[in-house]
């Protein structure tokens, strides 16, 4: 039996950091699994899923640890299987002018339906003709089984109305509004 690493990493990025993170993992006897990696904002950030067989666990976190004096920082969580969450899978797409409070408000409607983010990636980009900072979103959202997709898509649309952005919901991320 495995049991799960959970690793959030942060240091200056700097060529050379996902080798040394990955040797030092399979030194330790891990199985490198699921991974986000971001260079931002010249930090190096990432989030990354390990399996490990029980009794090589505290080993490998002490190595780890040692990465410290190269400047990572870590937060590792142990766990059993990684829990499951039921329900169906929808894709959010997002774009419109940069302001701040987007992915608050847009969070605060998919936790009042009980909506679940799998997965969240947003970058501030510059608009391809007027130049002006947008900003794009796109989310792996969960849905629980009893609720309706098309409440959950008027809820949507009346804040994309509010924040005037365009924003799609759906697995084939159909339109749902341009604002």
């Amino acid at each position: 039996m495995q049991i799960h690493l959970v690793l959030t990493v942060i240091g200056r990025d700097r060529p050379g950091l996902v080798s040394r993170l990955a040797e030092t993992v399979a030194a330790g006897g891990g199985n490198w699994l699921d991974t986000r990696m971001a260079r931002l904002s010249g930090q190096f950030a990432g989030m990354l899923l390990v399996s490990i067989a029980p009794e090589k666990a505290d080993a490998l976190v002490e190595s780890l640890r040692k990465l410290d004096a190269q400047g990572l920082r870590f937060i590792i969580e142990k766990c059993d299987a990684p829990a499951q969450i039921g329900g169906r899978t929808l894709r959010l797409d997002l774009v419109g002018l940069d302001r701040p409070g987007i992915i608050r408000d847009i969070s605060q409607v998919l936790a009042a339906h009980n909506v679940s983010i799998a997965e969240l990636e947003s970058e501030c980009v510059s608009g391809s003709f007027s130049g002006e900072a947008m900003f794009k979103a796109n989310a792996r959202l969960t849905l629980p089984d009893d609720l309706p997709v098309e409440l959950l898509r008027q809820h949507l649309e009346e804040l994309a109305d509010e924040l005037m952005v365009d924003l799609s919901l759906d697995a084939n991320s159909a339109l749902v509004h341009s604002g």
